[in-house]
């Protein structure tokens, strides 16, 4: 970027600003000033004493050598990051916690699976129902918890139409309305469909 000095120029007629280039290439007119103007860009900026003071005022206490001063590195505390409040740490360790929580109930599901042969399952739903799901891999977690509901979902209408069933049974029922008798109908298609999804997971 090419400027030229801003510093009046005197000439016959008076003092004159020479014409300079913007940054964005335009030029600025030459202009005319009075005698003794400063232009705005060479005026001191002004500092009040107490600026000035801190200014010249030496960093290092009075007879400290600059080389005597080595750069301290900040020391992590042993709770973790350096910095953070006391509930800040808590929450972390809640966090960590819960991680280990979690990764010791993927781990008992998957050898509780492995334990489980597709004959047993089939016999033995309550075997499955009574171990925890826990994603063991943090981009699966989302199907599982999806297949986890579904399956949570499944079991509460086959709990239901059991109910209804007893209590048909038991005489308290003693008319069935049109939608109690296609609960009842759906038992079997809600059984198949809740085994395809625990062998699914």
């Amino acid at each position: 970027m090419e400027t030229a000095s801003s510093t009046p120029e005197a000439t016959g007629t008076g003092k004159y600003i020479a014409s300079t280039q913007r940054p964005d290439g335009t030029w600025r007119k030459q202009r005319r000033v009075k005698e003794g103007y400063v232009p705005q860009e060479e005026v001191p900026v002004y500092e009040n004493k107490y600026v000035k003071f801190f200014k010249s005022k030496p960093e290092l206490p009075p007879g400290l050598s600059p080389e005597a001063t080595t750069p301290v590195t900040p020391s992590r505390p042993e709770g973790g990051e350096a910095g953070l409040s006391k509930t800040a740490k808590r929450n972390l360790k809640r966090k960590e916690k819960r991680r280990q929580q979690q990764e010791k109930d993927a781990e008992a599901l998957s050898r509780t699976l492995d334990k489980v042969s597709l004959g047993d399952a089939a016999q033995t739903p309550s075997a499955l129902q009574a171990t925890p799901l826990a994603a063991s891999d943090p981009s699966d977690s989302a199907a599982t918890t999806e297949k986890a509901k579904k399956i949570k979902n499944l079991r509460k209408k086959l709990r239901q139409v059991e109910e209804l069933q007893q209590r048909i049974q038991a005489g308290e029922v003693s008319q069935p309305s049109r939608e109690q008798l296609e609960k009842l109908a759906r038992r079997k298609v809600l059984e198949e469909e809740l085994e395809d999804l625990e062998l699914g997971l």
